[in-house]
């Protein structure tokens, strides 16, 4: 079944952006590397909680990624096929994502990864101040994803974490928070709530001063929005706007309320999403910092249950560890990097930072992935 999806799926991407997806046409071009702009940047965006094709590539979950279909793939190299061998928690897979290598933490601990971030290889190998590396988390629970605990890495090295919730209940200073009840919901999976790491006012007020954006408007900003994925994608533009990082990962979570098993929380869920990646990639191309030499990584971070598993719950959890819940997509955009293109031969999660490596000229030498010869 999932192979027939998988199938059916590649058949609808060549329709409907035109493309004719061969392996066998793709290899590393020194034409294409020399042509790459210099100051490369990266942007990755990262889902907590997978869509199924059910709820979006099959027939009748298109119209629920509109602006995936008409405006992002048709500008990408897209991948049908990235298998997920680990944990499928989302901290921890976040974390496998961030480091190349698969984490085994405990998802809901406070702790960081085992393994070197790319984080820690980009601003180590590259001399990077600590302003060019930066993560807007979705969740209390991964403020450690940062950096790791690795003695030849670590902290002096790992980028600057951004919690929007936490900001966003030190910006209510003790206000009652039911005018904001709806952004500070926070980890879907757990039954139990992740506590929220209690920020400095220092710190607090240091974070604002780098956004530009004094606590006062950004709470009467946050008032305006809908969703936490929002508020994420609020605070990574003026990010983008105040401090232009060179490197920059996004996660987004508001799919995972699939766990709460409501249906039409979760196809709202996907629809933001697809909207807000295609704002983001129009917050790079309107960025004179980052217009014409940023490339763009969009991936969930695994899967979800088929309704045809007995062991799952179907769309609502990740736990059966079936080639649903395991295999996902992603998609790559930017300068030197073809368009129109779907690449239908399996690759592992884990290939996301050797292929940063690649593209931004940094050695992730402890990640086990491979780059994707696709996108170099």
């Amino acid at each position: 079944m999932a192979a027939k999806q998988g199938w059916d799926r590649r058949q609808f991407l060549r329709a409907a952006a035109g493309t004719a997806a061969s392996s066998a046409m793709f290899g590393f071009s020194p034409l294409r590397a020399m042509n790459r702009p210099r100051g490369q940047k990266a942007v990755v965006v990262t889902f907590g909680g997978g869509a199924r094709d059910e709820e979006t590539f099959a027939p009748d979950g298109q119209e629920n990624i509109p602006r995936m279909l008409t405006e992002l793939i048709p500008q990408s190299t897209f991948f049908t096929q990235v298998i997920n061998h680990g944990i499928l928690g989302h901290y921890v897979a976040t974390a496998s994502l961030a480091t190349g290598a698969y984490e085994t933490l405990n998802n809901f601990a406070l702790t960081p990864p085992q393994s070197p971030t790319v984080f820690e290889y980009f601003r180590k190998d590259l001399k990077r101040p600590a302003q060019d590396a930066w993560v807007v988390a979705p969740s209390n629970g991964f403020n450690k994803i940062g950096c790791s605990d690795s003695r030849l890495y670590g902290p002096n090295y790992g980028a600057q974490v951004l919690l929007p919730k936490q900001l966003l209940t030190a910006a209510m200073g003790g206000r009652s928070g039911i005018d904001y009840e709806h952004l500070l919901r926070d980890n879907y999976e757990s039954p139990t709530s992740t506590p929220t790491p209690q920020a400095q006012a220092e710190d607090i007020h240091k974070t604002a001063e780098i956004l530009k954006l004094s606590l006062d408007d950004f709470r009467s900003h946050a008032q305006s929005l809908a969703s936490p994925d929002e508020l994420s994608v609020f605070i990574a533009r003026q990010l983008m706007q105040q401090q232009a990082p060179s490197l920059l990962w996004i996660t987004l979570h508001d799919i995972d309320i699939a766990h709460s098993g409501a249906y039409s929380l979760y196809i709202d869920g996907i629809r933001r999403s697809d909207r807000l990646c295609a704002e983001i990639w129009q917050a790079i191309e309107t960025n004179p910092e980052y217009k014409g030499r940023t490339t763009m990584f969009i991936l969930p971070d695994f899967g979800r249950d088929s309704d045809l598993n007995p062991g799952g719950n179907g769309f609502q959890h990740h736990r059966t560890g079936d080639a649903l819940s395991r295999t996902t997509w992603m998609m790559v955009m930017g300068p030197g990097v073809r368009q129109n293109v779907v690449v239908d031969r399996p690759v592992d999660s884990l290939d996301l930072v050797p292929t940063l490596g690649s593209l931004l000229g940094f050695s992730p030498k402890l990640a086990k992935g491979q780059p994707l010869r696709e996108v170099l």
